[in-house]
C-alpha cells in the first residue's frame, strides 16, 4: 500500500498531533498561505473567532511547510485533524479551507492587514491566544529556513497593535 503523506503549512509545522514515520521540509506550488480561516474552537470562540491559515491559489506562489508520512494505523487519526524542481514526494494531502460559507461557515476571507492584526491581537480560545498561533508559525517557518511575507507583515502589525494597547 502506498504511503500517505500530509502537508502542514500552519500549526502542523510545530505540532503534528499524530504519530508519523517521517517528517520532511517541503513546499506546494501554486498556493500561498493566508490568514483567512476562522478558528472558533482553538484560537477563538464562536462569538469572536481567531484567524488561522489556509491556502489560496496563486499561480506563481510557493508555500513552504512540512510533509509527514503517516503509518497506516495512524492514518485515520491524522486525517481527522483538521530547492528542487522535481518533487521528492508526490500525491501529498493538503487541507484547504473552502471559501464556500455553506461548507465552511468559519471561512473569514480577506481583510486588511490592520483588521486581521486587531482580530488576532485579542482573539483567544481553548488552545490559547491567537497571537501564540501566529508567533509560533513565524518561528517555525524561520526554523525550516522559510520567510513568508504575509506572516512577517502580520506579525509586525500584531506587535504594533499589542504595543499600542500596552502603552494605553
Amino acid at each position: 500500500m502506498a504511503a500517505t503523506w500530509v502537508f502542514g503549512y500552519g500549526s502542523l509545522i510545530w505540532k503534528a498531533g499524530f504519530h508519523y514515520d517521517e517528517r520532511r521540509v517541503g513546499f506546494v506550488r501554486g498556493f500561498r498561505r493566508v490568514f483567512y480561516q476562522g478558528s472558533t474552537d482553538h484560537r477563538g470562540t464562536p462569538d469572536f473567532p481567531g484567524r488561522t491559515v489556509t491556502l489560496e491559489p496563486l499561480t506563481e506562489a510557493t508555500c513552504w511547510g512540512v510533509a509527514y508520512r503517516i503509518p497506516e494505523e495512524e492514518k485515520k487519526i491524522a486525517l481527522e485533524d483538521e530547492a528542487s524542481s522535481i518533487p521528492a514526494i508526490n500525491g501529498v494531502m493538503v487541507y484547504i479551507g473552502s471559501e464556500d460559507k455553506k461548507t465552511n461557515p468559519n471561512y473569514l476571507g480577506p481583510a486588511s492587514l490592520d483588521e486581521m492584526a486587531r482580530q488576532i491581537a485579542v482573539a483567544e480560545g481553548p488552545s490559547g491566544p491567537n497571537t501564540d498561533y501566529l508567533f509560533h508559525l513565524e518561528e517555525s517557518l524561520k526554523q525550516i529556513g522559510c520567510e513568508d511575507p504575509h506572516v512577517t507583515d502580520l506579525v509586525a502589525a500584531v506587535r504594533r497593535v499589542v504595543s499600542t494597547k500596552e502603552g494605553a
